[in-house]
């Protein structure tokens, strides 16, 4: 596995909770039993990560030790386990990933870039494997990108640092996602404004379920398009000055802020009849449901008998004390003489009322004075 990066300055930073594996395929395992050979990329990207082993691993990733705001104590703390080792049902011997063990705990680790990448001619590019090794319900697998600057530090790394770009798969309930969101300087309040991609346009959504390894890829050109792939399927593209959200060109025009609704203006579409009466036998007081008057009571019904009496078959502890666990009864069951007909006092069933009728509305008309959805003129 390698996760391919490439922007200037920048901090790749991994956020997750859910376990997160590297296989090299995401087939079945063949017969033949293959062997893990260390990758080599030659340096053609500014961040590569195979989490060859475990001591790699902590030479050159940082663990973060922040607490999540707002949160209990005892799950504010980033303190999920992090290792490298094989994932379940690997297809290549010896192909170790980074997995993330801890159930409902939050976990952050991040490392550096190892060189400076210049977003001007090429294209910038997020690429990386995950697997989720159980079917997942809550919590995410995706990276976020920061810029490096003094006042940053890794083990301080949390859900409140500044990032430039976050992307990757999340999950929580039925609702899926995968993330692109960018941070962008609005040019007049200059202050920093989320933008998020538009929904994908495929189905994504096996990848939180299938228990394969899927790679994730995101490309963002110099001519401000973008392109989102799952396992080599486009699945969403566009512009990031068109189509994000909100979006980063403003539109042509605006509501006019001075606009506002004649005070006449009638949006409702149907009226209630104001001719129309409530018919003399109408009663709204009536029930919805009533008791059957043509049931009776069964024969063999039990008045008098409870519908739970003591279990005649419980025995008293042999380590009971009355003084410290109080006076013993028998655990209560449901009362036998009950089966055949019932106990206790009968009452007649329920039915539906023929006479409910309910509350009276009138009848709804159209409404002569409608003038449509009121909205503000454009300038």
């Amino acid at each position: 596995m390698f996760i391919g990066l490439s922007k200037t300055n920048l901090l790749l930073l991994v956020v997750t909770f859910i376990w997160v594996s590297a296989e090299e395929s995401n087939t079945e395992p063949e017969k033949e039993v293959l062997q893990y050979v260390r990758p080599s990329l030659d340096n053609l990207a500014h961040f590569e990560e195979p989490f060859h082993s475990q001591e790699e691993f902590l030479s050159s990733w940082v663990l973060s030790s922040a607490k999540k705001d707002g949160v209990d104590e005892d799950i504010a703390k980033y303190d999920g386990k992090w290792t490298v080792d094989e994932p379940k049902s690997s297809a290549i011997l010896g192909d170790q990933a980074l997995i993330y063990s801890s159930e409902a705990k939050h976990g952050a680790i991040s490392a550096m870039l190892k060189k400076p990448f210049t977003f001007e001619f090429k294209p910038f590019i997020v690429q990386y494997e995950v697997r989720f090794q159980n079917k997942h319900e809550c919590g995410g697998a995706y990276v976020k990108l920061l810029a490096d600057t003094p006042e940053l530090k890794l083990s301080e790394f949390g859900d409140k640092s500044e990032y430039t770009i976050m992307f990757g798969p999340d999950k929580c309930g039925g609702d899926s996602k995968l993330h692109f969101i960018f941070q962008h300087e609005n040019p007049v309040t200059h202050k920093m404004e989320e933008k998020h991609a538009k929904k994908p346009t495929k189905d994504f959504g096996h990848i939180f379920d299938d228990l394969k390894t899927h790679v994730v890829r995101l490309t963002v050109k110099p001519d401000n398009s973008f392109e989102i792939h799952v396992d080599k399927l486009l699945i969403n593209e566009g512009s990031l000055l068109h189509d994000m959200e909100p979006s980063v060109n403003p539109p042509k025009e605006i509501d006019d802020p001075e606009d506002s609704k004649p005070e006449d203006w009638d949006e409702r579409e149907k009226i209630p009849d104001p001719e129309a009466t409530k018919p003399e036998d109408w009663d709204e007081d009536a029930p919805k449901k009533i008791e059957d008057a043509s049931a009776t009571k069964p024969s063999g019904w039990f008045d008098d008998e409870p519908e739970l009496v003591p279990d005649p078959a419980a025995v008293r502890p042999e380590d009971w004390d009355d003084e410290e666990d109080g006076e013993w009864e028998a655990p209560q069951i449901n009362n036998p003489k009950c089966k055949e007909s019932g106990c206790g006092e009968w009452k007649a069933p329920l039915i539906e009322n023929p006479n409910y009728k309910g509350k009276w509305t009138p009848a709804l008309i159209v409404n002569p004075k409608y003038k449509g959805i009121w909205a503000p003129k454009k300038n």
